[in-house]
């Protein structure tokens, strides 16, 4: 039997910034466009703050740079911490919950 994945929850900081539709999220995937950055903490103690900008380049080539980037020092990185654009999250649900709601009258 296959083992279902297990959906994780939100940082708390992220809860707190909207809890009453952030604390019953449950996430498998972040859309690139849903991201500030992503935080790189690798063994020797160095960290890389990667800007995560889909304004300035194509998504594809953002998650092939991140891809390339976590298959060469997969070996040596400790942590990686993906910061959520809470703000664009927030606006985007409000915008499409109201467009639902206006078709659904």
């Amino acid at each position: 039997m296959q083992k279902k994945p297990r959906k994780k929850q939100l940082p708390k900081e992220v809860i707190d910034h909207w809890p009453e539709v952030f604390k019953d999220v449950h996430i498998d995937v972040v859309p690139l466009e849903y991201l500030n950055s992503v935080r790189v903490e690798f063994t020797d103690g160095k960290i890389w703050d990667i800007d995560i900008n889909t304004d300035k380049k194509p998504v594809k080539d953002l998650e092939k740079s991140l891809d390339d980037l976590f298959e060469q020092y997969q070996n040596v990185i400790k942590n990686v911490d993906f910061r959520l654009d809470t703000d664009k999250v927030k606006a985007d649900i409000t915008k499409r919950t109201k467009k639902f709601l206006k078709l659904r009258r």
